[in-house]
């Protein structure tokens, strides 16, 4: 299934954390906070304006990005979890 987000939807899916302690402990993921870094994987053309042109993202595909701990919409797309957020939930673009 593909999923393509429209208006200034952007499809994220969110790097893992951890799950060992730098000695070796594993970390069960329920003790394991969810990293707010990810990577976007679908975004839209853009935005409408009223006057009938398309205003486009600043993100695109395979940018990094950090967002909210607590925003986006959860989706599973064929057994993956990803994000589904807007463009203005994202506090900025890492480069690497």
């Amino acid at each position: 299934m593909k999923l393509i987000p429209l208006h200034n939807f952007v499809l994220v899916k969110r790097h893992e954390g951890e799950h060992q302690t730098a000695s070796g402990i594993l970390i069960p993921d329920a003790a394991t906070e969810k990293p707010d870094i990810g990577e976007v994987i679908a975004a839209s053309d853009g935005i409408r304006l009223k006057n009938g042109n398309l205003h486009p993202l600043e993100v695109k595909v395979g940018d990094r990005v950090l967002f909210g701990k607590y925003t986006g919409h959860p989706v599973k797309i064929d057994g993956d979890e990803f994000l589904v957020m807007r463009e203005d939930d994202f506090i900025a673009v890492l480069e690497v």
